[in-house]
């Protein structure tokens, strides 16, 4: 009886030697599925281990890293909540925030606004960036990163929805230095991807050789997805945990509860080669 070997099927060939009491060994040859190769390994040979060899994707290569500002380099200072409840009145915030469970976005919604209302409503929101600025504080882990990522030759760049005259406060205060570092005076803003693109033009790299961090999944996550870029979201209270956000259509590719994280997380995903 013959048996045909299923063509679709993986084969392996292997030599053997058959042994024969009144002439020399005599080699042989059989084909046999790759999936069943393991087992007769252990047939032919059973006191001896067999190891298949281990194929690894080689790591993506790393060469810029994009930072969100508020909540992600500095401790949260704005009470963004109270924030939008003074731009939107208390029964629109409740509605909107029903809708949007990501987020609000209160730069786009105000956009729609006539000129005399968002003057009034870009006032409030000035109002509240600057308390926040009273109480400005890094992130704990932010130095020790941007510290690792210099010594490995990675750019550091910024994006973040503030005004420029809190990039350049942050800046001055902890000597840390982003470059490109957009404010939202550059337009289109996050989650628009334009201002990561914008960066990646500037450093000469591929959106996929750039991790986008940053504290928001609306924003930050968005802009990175929609760029190409890897994107790490950094969640220190668990919020994101929450199945309200399980049904989004962006999610990050890496998740941290603190900037301390990172620093392994590029190591272990990353080639970080200069």
């Amino acid at each position: 009886m013959s048996l045909k070997p299923n063509l679709n099927t993986p084969t392996i060939t292997i030599s053997s030697i058959c042994p024969h009491p009144h002439r020399n060994p005599i080699p042989i040859k059989y084909s046999m599925p790759l999936s069943s190769l393991s087992k007769s390994l252990l047939f032919l040979h059973p006191k001896r281990q067999f190891h298949m060899a281990n194929f690894t994707t080689p790591k993506a290569r790393l060469r810029g890293v994009v930072f969100d500002m508020d909540g992600t380099l500095t401790v949260p200072a704005i009470d963004f909540a109270a924030m939008y409840k003074a731009v939107l009145g208390e029964d629109e915030f409740r509605r909107m925030k029903a809708e949007n469970p990501s987020g609000i976005d209160i730069l786009h919604h105000i956009e729609n606004w006539s000129p005399e209302k968002q003057l009034k409503a870009h006032e409030t929101i000035a109002d509240y960036e600057r308390q926040g600025l009273d109480r400005l504080q890094i992130m704990p882990g932010a130095a020790e990163l941007c510290g690792f990522l210099d010594s490995k030759k990675i750019r550091r760049g910024l994006i973040t929805r503030n005004v420029k005259a809190s990039v350049d406060l942050f800046h001055q205060r902890f000597g840390m230095t982003f470059s490109p570092a957009l404010s939202r005076e550059f337009r289109p803003y996050k989650p628009d991807p334009a201002p990561l693109l914008h960066i990646c033009s500037a450093w000469e790299v591929l959106p996929n050789e750039v991790m986008m961090v940053g504290d928001s999944l609306k924003d930050d996550v968005v802009c990175g997805k929609r760029a190409g870029a890897f994107t790490c979201l950094l969640d220190e209270s668990g919020r994101y945990d929450s199945p309200d956000y399980a049904t989004v259509n962006f999610k990050p590719d890496f998740k941290v509860s603190s900037l301390t994280e990172v620093h392994s997380l590029l190591e272990e995903h990353f080639d970080l080669a200069p």
